[in-house]
């Protein structure tokens, strides 16, 4: 699959690291180190998919999200929380907030491409 992803990640080498791997499996990878950036940049370039990382300052993830779930030109972009809170009850906790989906840090360089791709499916099916 390809795709338009927007990287909102605080921590610069966890930011080249996601980008690099979406490359090279074909994506577009476009990035913030914010999230008052990552909202700007989803607004203009409507990306395919958000990977957002929860803890970033200024204003953290969890916040971001509502903002971009509220927003009529963002609300349909997936948005996948990128976090290290990993414990149980995270999850759902972070779908509550609206996020579509959910990966635990360190995330699995193996994992990430095929995730992506069944999230972009349930995209383009409607899901």
């Amino acid at each position: 699959m390809s795709g338009k992803l927007l990287i909102i990640e605080y921590d610069e080498i966890n930011r080249k690291l996601a980008r690099d791997i979406l490359e090279h499996h074909g994506y577009e990878a476009i990035e913030a180190e914010n999230c008052r950036k990552g909202i700007s940049m989803a607004r203009e370039q409507s990306p395919d998919l958000i990977l957002m990382d929860i803890q970033v300052p200024y204003m953290d993830g969890v916040t971001a999200v509502g903002v971009l779930k509220n927003d009529p030109a963002t609300r349909d972009i997936k948005i996948i929380a990128l976090t290290s809170f990993a414990m149980k009850g995270d999850r759902e906790r972070m779908l509550e907030a609206g996020f579509d989906d959910y990966m635990a840090k360190p995330i699995d360089t193996r994992e990430l491409p095929s995730f992506l791709d069944r999230c972009l499916l349930k995209k383009d099916n409607g899901g």
